[in-house]
């Protein structure tokens, strides 16, 4: 769920002509297009809420399609008008173009890997014999479609290591297919299942369980409320329509129903969840024609099953330990009293415990970023993993015979590599690494801590040149998202480096409601508490502010999904603090989210206007309901995509229209729309490149801010 991080390349190519000072750049004007309003009041508990921009919602009107056309007729003439535009996308292209590499996954005697050469829309995965075998193309997406809109994911070796599944989705769509190649004949079969969502391949026998959705009504597939996610199991060469059912709930119809096969075969392990925090787990022993068995009930915690010796399943969970520990549960007396308690917990988050090698991988974050430690399964032999520096890293796991692991480090200034790692010897060496003509050393990365609104203390990621000046002229960028117990660690950016090389500082908060200090940081910042992630946000740009990172007029916020709403909440709050506003995908109708899609997963975050007490909250914080008519908000570019089915793109839309209509000031506010292109996952490279330099660009224009690039061209 982090941005994989990419690489700077050479900066000297490049004149250093400077631009003049954004007060002589003449400003662009700019004429919204007209849009309608229709005559819509809902009643929320005695409260009556207009929804004039109510027709935006229908994606697939005439009407709105005119709109989008019309909306980016105008946002791509703006963007077209910055003289170094060009510029900037030609160095971000030059930026990108390097090889960029996945962490292997062992199949037998095979190695897969994926790997991008440089510019490639997708990354294409690639086979080889052993470890010093020569690498052939085994799975390339690009040849899928002509604008590289199709992306492919690995879903599930079989546990004979003779099928590969993958999963398919086309114009970043959440829908997916999947498809099984055979590994040695590199053979593609000719089973296709189709609406799946949220779902891996739990291989068993000769097939697998699998999640998905009913087939939805023809014209609300990107749109309608998905419902009745369901777990099949589907055999290798029958058609979908005989795939088995297994689990279906027939009374909760929002909630949402995945799996895995533990590695010895035995067990299936379920999760029933209602949204996107708490879950339910069950088991299903395989051996038998038993009954799906529940392990751990109730959804106020998250219990997850990382692996078992027989029937002693090693479990990780948040029951009586907000900062997890991992225990031993005897299925046949799964009480807690009878619990084995293999890793206590301790003052720092245990973000996660994976197996391979026969040994357990336990990761730790501490100020969100990460330690690894390997461990015997009874929790003996504590031996730490020495990782490159401090920063975030991910890999370690596999089967219990595989002879070496894999793991990626990056930060901010150190570029992701892929390591391989010995856990006999506890050594590591580079195994996948670019060869790159960036210094780490002109640059800085370091972490803060500042007060919020009530006094918690936050911490903050600041990115810089060492011979930035401390006058509080520096174009910034702050970034963040606080929410659904997601971390924000460091990450290497060549998008970023657009910034950085400019003189730019980047600014990245672990605001309350992510999970970087466990599940009550979380807590602190979700539901009727949600207020306090744009009080720790706000309270991070008023910090750049007084110790003279920035000033409010070279300030930008940015965030997307949650995020988006972030800084939806934020320059609605706070408009006089930022300069620039960047809120992407962002869920910014808090009263109408859980209609569309699967957005009714995220009710245990935010809570439902439906409910008479959460209505009150929402309703305070809202992006699209606390626009006041004639203030001057920051120069906004919204960015959404006409694919994306998880936060659709409804929200958006109606945000830019109020937003139009309310804003008084001659800055630019504009919505950016994509088109075959979704949330961002599986985005081609191509549209990356391009949104890249738009966003840049509005930036370095609306922040009077010089850019080094030559515009003589």
């Amino acid at each position: 769920m982090r941005i994989v991080p990419i690489f700077l390349l050479l900066a000297a190519l490049y004149a250093c002509q400077q631009q003049p000072s954004q007060a002589d750049n003449p400003m662009i004007p700019v004429t919204y297009p007209t849009t309608a309003t229709v005559d819509q009041t809902d009643e929320y508990h005695g409260t009556s809420i207009t929804d004039p921009y109510r027709w935006l919602e229908i994606d697939t009107a005439a009407d709105v399609e005119a709109w989008v056309k019309a909306q980016n007729e105008v946002t791509f003439g703006y963007l077209a008008q910055i003289p170094y535009r060009k510029q900037i996308a030609d160095r971000y292209a030059e930026l990108f173009n390097y090889p960029k590499y996945g962490i292997p996954q062992r199949a037998g005697e095979y190695y897969f890997f994926a790997k991008n050469d440089g510019l490639q829309n997708q990354a294409v995965w690639y086979i080889q014999k052993g470890l010093n075998g020569t690498p052939e193309v085994f799975l390339d997406p690009n040849a899928m479609s002509k604008d590289g809109t199709v992306a492919v994911s690995p879903i599930g070796i079989s546990q004979d290591d003779k099928y590969f599944a993958y999963a398919k989705s086309s114009g970043g769509s959440d829908w997916q297919e999947i498809h099984i190649i055979e590994i040695a004949a590199k053979k593609e079969l000719p089973d296709v299942l189709k609406w799946v969502k949220f779902s891996g391949a739990a291989w068993h026998g000769n097939g697998f369980f699998y999640s998905r959705y009913p087939e939805p009504a023809k014209g609300a597939e990107l749109s309608g409320n998905n419902q009745y996610h369901s777990i099949y199991y589907h055999q290798l060469g029958a058609p979908q329509s005989k795939d088995k059912l297994v689990y279906e709930d027939r009374q909760n119809p929002n909630f949402y129903h995945y799996g895995n096969v533990t590695e010895d075969g035995k067990y299936f392990i379920m999760y029933v969840a209602p949204g996107t925090d708490g879950f339910a787990t069950y088991y299903k022993d395989l051996t038998k024609d038993g009954p799906i068995t529940p392990l751990f009930t109730g959804y106020n915690n998250k219990s997850s099953v990382v692996h078992n010796i027989g029937n002693r399943f090693l479990v990780l969970t948040d029951i009586d330990a907000p900062n997890y520990r991992l225990v031993e549960v005897d299925i046949a007396k799964p009480d807690k009293t009878n619990w084995k308690e293999i890793i206590p917990q301790r003052d720092n988050l245990l973000q996660s415990v994976s197996t391979g090698s026969g040994k357990l991988f336990v990761n730790y974050l501490v100020n969100a970023t990460d330690r690894y430690y390997q461990m015997n399964y009874d929790g003996s032999n504590r031996q730490e993993i020495q990782l490159p520096g401090l920063g975030s890293a991910g890999g370690f796991g596999g089967k219990e015979d595989d002879p070496v692991q894999f793991y990626a480090f990056t930060s901010f200034i150190y570029p992701n590599t892929i390591f391989r790692y010995d856990p006999a010897t506890g050594k590591s060496e580079a195994f996948f690494k670019s060869d790159l003509k960036f210094n780490p050393e002109d640059y800085t990365e370091k972490q803060v801590f500042y007060s919020s609104k009530d006094g918690t203390k936050v911490s903050m990621f600041l990115v810089h040149r060492k011979d930035l000046k401390m006058n509080g002229k520096n174009p910034t960028q702050l970034y963040g998202y606080g929410g659904f117990n997601i971390s924000l660690t460091p990450s290497f950016s060549a998008s970023r480096l657009i910034l950085l090389e400019n003189g730019g500082v980047y600014a990245m908060p672990n605001l309350r409601g992510g999970g970087e200090y466990g599940e009550e940081w979380h807590k602190a910042g979700m539901l009727d508490k949600k207020q306090n992630v744009f009080d720790d946000f706000i309270a991070a740009a008023e910090y750049l502010i007084a110790e003279k990172y920035t000033s409010p007029d070279k300030l930008a916020i940015a965030g997307g999904s949650n995020g988006g709403l972030l800084v939806g909440a934020a320059m609605t709050q706070r408009p006089e603090l930022f300069a620039v506003a960047f809120p992407a995908v962002g869920v910014l109708d808090m009263l109408r989210y859980h209609k569309f899609t699967v957005g009714k997963g995220w009710i245990p975050e935010y809570g439902s206007s439906e409910n008479p007490e959460q209505f009150k909250y929402l309703i305070k914080y809202s992006p699209l309901h606390n626009l006041k008519p004639g203030v001057r908000y920051p120069s906004t570019m919204i960015t959404t995509a006409d694919h994306d089915d998880r936060v659709v793109p409804a929200h958006s839309f109606k945000f830019a229209a109020q937003l139009q209509q309310a804003h008084q000031g001659d800055n630019p506010v504009l919505i950016r729309i994509e088109t075959q292109a979704g949330h961002g996952a599986g985005k081609p490279t191509s549209k990356v490149i391009e949104e890249q330099a738009d966003i840049w660009s509005f930036f370095f224009y609306n922040t009077n801010s010089p850019v080094k690039y030559d515009i003589k061209g």
